[in-house]
């Protein structure tokens, strides 16, 4: 969490000292010669990526995937992680209303605080001081508020910016408000990112935070362009004191979507879990069909029924495009799951992420079978069409 916390840090506090910089360069020299300095700089990342090396590769057996497969794989995961949806929508509810600060900020700098590019620089500035200072505050916070309760006083906090933004036209207090919302800002970003990095595996991270960045930089954008029209029609305090009112009913997603706290170890790969077998070394084509025979015992038939329900998140977090559960009309104790991956290999690769999480569920599932009657798993293949053999004729 604290690494998380540092690049967050970094990342706001160069969005606070760029603009100072830059507003303090277009006072001294000209605009354009500001945006050649500015294209100058991206040679040192230019510089620093040709040179970079990649990690290393995760262990494994099987060959990597294609791009298109790596995409759909974490969305599929994404969207089947309840824990990841929650997360997402705080996050988009957030930063919807939060945008309005930094899109109304140079208008509040220009109409109501009477400053230039500078002063607009300096304001910025003290939202990247309040950044570092909130960083600093993190571990302490962290030992003693609950993720929810951190999300709650950063969202009020930057609320009470707006407000301030809104009506209050005194510099110096706008600055100092600017840098307690510099302090929240960084409380609520760092506790929406760790919170989501730490319910993700390590085979799906970086994939699914890019969905994350998806929902968090679509959220600025479309929450700014809405500020924006409607500081155009309603003005600037009214869309203000809006967004201060979202801010403030924004933590109440939490009675409906809770923050799932999920440990580490139970998103470790589960490791030992059986590779399925083949009837020759050929991998057949096509998609597979996994069905999975049950015989729960009778009085822990409703609890393997909710067990299992809860299954096909895990199924479809690592590969099924499909889940389906069905009884056996003539025997009430007989229960089949049913799933379908899209090739042999993703089945494989199904089986490397299987996490000491799912694995637990599973176990406890088998735990609930008649004596002697274990679940039985089964692999359905495609079938190759047989070639027709030339009629008399031709």
């Amino acid at each position: 969490p604290q690494a998380i916390a540092l690049g967050s840090v970094n990342q706001n506090l160069a969005r606070a000292i760029g603009p100072a910089i830059g507003g303090a360069l277009v006072a001294a020299i000209s605009v354009g010669s500001v945006f050649l300095i500015n294209a100058a700089t991206f040679l040192a990342v230019i510089v620093v990526i040709a040179r970079w090396r990649g990690g290393m590769r995760a262990a494994g057996t099987l060959p990597r995937e294609q791009v298109g497969e790596a995409v759909r794989a974490g969305g599929r995961y994404v969207a089947a992680s309840p824990a990841l949806r929650a997360i997402l929508l705080r996050a988009g509810a957030f930063v919807f209303f939060a945008s309005a600060i930094w899109a109304l900020l140079p208008l509040t700098a220009r109409d109501q605080l009477h400053l230039g590019s500078g002063g607009y620089g300096l304001l910025l500035g003290c939202v990247g001081v309040g950044a570092v200072g909130g960083a600093a505050l993190l571990p302490r916070l962290r030992a003693r508020l609950s993720p929810g309760a951190m999300l709650t006083v950063g969202s009020l906090a930057v609320g009470g910016l707006a407000l301030v933004l809104a009506y209050v036209h005194v510099t110096a207090l706008v600055g100092v408000a600017l840098a307690i919302g510099g302090m929240a800002w960084i409380l609520a970003l760092s506790t929406l990112n760790s919170i989501y990095q730490a319910s993700l595996p390590g085979w799906v991270k970086a994939r699914g935070m890019g969905f994350y960045l998806i929902v968090f930089q679509g959220g600025t954008a479309i929450g700014s362009a809405a500020m924006g029209i409607a500081a155009g029609q309603a003005g600037l305090s009214p869309t203000l004191l809006a967004a201060a009112i979202g801010l403030a009913l924004g933590p109440l997603l939490g009675l409906r979507a809770p923050f799932e706290a999920i440990a580490p170890e139970e998103l470790l790969p589960a490791g030992d879990w059986p590779a399925p077998a083949l009837a020759d070394d050929r991998a057949p084509g096509g998609p597979v069909m996994v069905s999975v025979e049950y015989w729960p015992r009778e009085e822990l038939r409703d609890d393997f029924l909710a067990e299992l329900y809860d299954v096909r998140f895990s199924r479809r977090r690592t590969g099924a495009s499909s889940w389906r559960v069905w009884r056996d009309s003539a025997d009430l104790s007989r229960f089949v799951e049913q799933f379908v991956v899209a090739s042999w290999q993703e089945h494989l690769r199904q089986h490397e992420r299987i996490s000491a999480r799912d694995q637990a569920r599973l176990q406890r599932i088998a735990a609930m079978a008649q004596d002697g009657r274990a679940p039985l798993v089964t692999h359905w293949t495609t079938p190759a069409i047989p070639r027709q053999p030339p009629s008399p004729s031709t």
